[in-house]
């Protein structure tokens, strides 16, 4: 099974310290939220492929170059001259938690060309994509008609609605769009910051539960340092649920936490083949797996540098 996400690759403009002088410094980490889960699921021993568009600069380069190391199929990567790659600023707390703005009006990534996304979204086994590549109308059109073409071929389809104030024009926007999408999903990963804006309930089994009813089988929520909930089945099977507890790490850097922990367990998937007949145990270890694989990255800097390996992964279980 080969997974491919379509959506925003960009330069992650990441704060790394201040000096004496009070001046934030910045390293250009690559990212963007599905080229992350590519990367992560990747690592760890997944096929993956990416479809997405870059700015003919050296950025655009750059995040090529680093999807290629990744060994991540870029047939699916665009390049554009009507716009600069995309630079998403991000600031750390002293917790480690992000905030984000970004220099993107348009930027490249989201400059997709429909008629190329959907062919290549047509040929794949397992579809990722997120909501920020749904904020302008002629992309969110070209990433949902992908979506829709891989599900008629027979596609599994996942979805992290990745919220950002900063590029909606009002929350209610948002909501309109990102809840939208539901219904074309067999899984939907969020986090425990998104289950009212997704469903309307801070719960997370009761924002799991409103969720499935829009369609998808399966909802992850992830809790941060405390772990993942999961939910499972359908109108037609029993539904299972649990919590696996999280890994206690010293923080550095949550960004790309998340998408390292649907990379891992989407690489799961892919290597099981199926999403079909899922089983609690099976669930449970697919979460811890993914649990371990994010706290590894929350524990370094950057986003796709951050990401570890199955060998690490599997070394700290």
């Amino acid at each position: 099974m080969i997974i491919t996400t379509i959506g925003e690759v960009l330069i992650d403009l990441t704060q790394t310290g201040v000096n004496e002088g009070g001046i934030v410094s910045f390293a250009a980490n690559p990212g963007g939220a599905p080229a992350n889960v590519a990367v992560a699921a990747s690592r760890l021993g997944a096929k993956t492929a990416f479809i997405g568009c870059v700015g003919d600069d050296r950025f655009g380069s750059l995040l090529k170059e680093t999807l290629e190391k990744n060994n991540v199929d870029v047939k699916g990567l665009q390049i554009t001259k009507e716009a600069n790659t995309t630079l998403a600023v991000v600031t750390v707390d002293s917790t480690g938690e992000r905030s984000f703005s970004f220099c993107r009006n348009p930027g490249a990534d989201t400059c997709i060309d429909e008629e190329k996304a959907v062919s290549f979204a047509k040929k794949t086994d397992f579809l990722h994509f997120g909501s920020v590549s749904l904020t302008r109308a002629e992309c969110r059109l070209a990433v949902l008609n992908s979506v829709r073409a891989a599900k008629e071929a027979g596609a599994v389809i996942s979805y992290d609605p990745n919220y950002r104030p900063a590029i909606w024009e009002s929350e209610e926007k948002a909501k309109e769009v990102m809840r939208g999408c539901l219904s074309l999903c067999d899984i939907v990963k969020i986090s425990d910051e998104e289950t009212v804006l997704m469903s309307g309930y801070e719960d997370p089994a009761a924002a799991a539960k409103a969720i499935m009813e829009k369609g998808p089988s399966l909802v992850l929520v992830t809790l941060g340092s405390k772990g993942a909930y999961w939910r499972y089945g359908n109108a037609e099977s029993s539904v299972s649920e649990g919590t696996v507890p999280g890994f206690k790490v010293k923080v550095a850097d949550t960004n790309g936490a998340g998408d390292t922990f649907f990379g891992a367990f989407a690489s799961r998937i892919a290597e099981k083949g199926s999403i079909k007949a899922l089983t609690a145990e099976e669930l449970n270890e697919y979460v811890r797996f993914a649990n371990r694989a994010a706290s590894l990255t929350a524990s370094r800097h950057g986003a796709i540098p951050a990401m570890p390996t199955a060998a690490e992964v599997l070394s700290a279980l």
